[in-house]
């Protein structure tokens, strides 16, 4: 029993210091004018092919409306792109300006360094069981993610 409130304690406080130290970081300098919500949105669009509003929504996990008013700041900002569709105009696509590139670059790098940091106590071994066993908890997240999911839809 003790370890399951330490393994909570633990959980909660990496989560937390995480989701603080990245908005630190990233949200400085050149970047102060986006939230770290939008700097997630800008990851989940993505550099390469413009992609459907729908396809960053449902990667996000977020409604239309919410990602509407992000691309809205984002857009005004210089962040993002947004453009109608040549074939189906009804389609909205976006695309990251060499702005919201350099974000996400940033942020990339961010990621990155947080990796290599975390990483390097370990030896190959335990990074292996490391790997695994979070594996198991994303798995057991995204099974319950999906519970939730059904149960709520089962509400309405």
């Amino acid at each position: 029993m003790e370890s399951d409130n330490i393994l909570n304690t633990l959980l909660i406080k990496l989560f937390h210091d995480i989701m603080n130290i990245e908005e630190e970081v990233l949200i400085s300098g050149e970047f102060t004018d986006i939230t770290i919500k939008d700097m997630h949105v800008i990851e989940a669009i993505g550099r390469g092919e413009p992609k459907p509003s729908s396809v960053v929504a449902k990667r996000l996990s977020i409604t239309m409306g919410t990602l509407t008013k992000s691309i809205d700041r984002l857009a005004r900002t210089g962040y993002v792109l947004r453009e109608r569709s040549d074939e189906d105009k009804r389609l909205v696509l976006l695309s990251l300006t060499e702005r919201g590139i350099k974000a996400d670059e940033r942020h990339q790098k961010f990621h990155e360094d947080m990796i290599r940091a975390a990483l390097a106590q370990f030896d190959e071994k335990e990074t292996q069981i490391l790997l695994e066993s979070l594996g198991g908890r994303a798995d057991y997240f995204a099974g319950q993610k999906k519970s939730a999911e059904m149960e709520k839809a089962d509400l309405l």
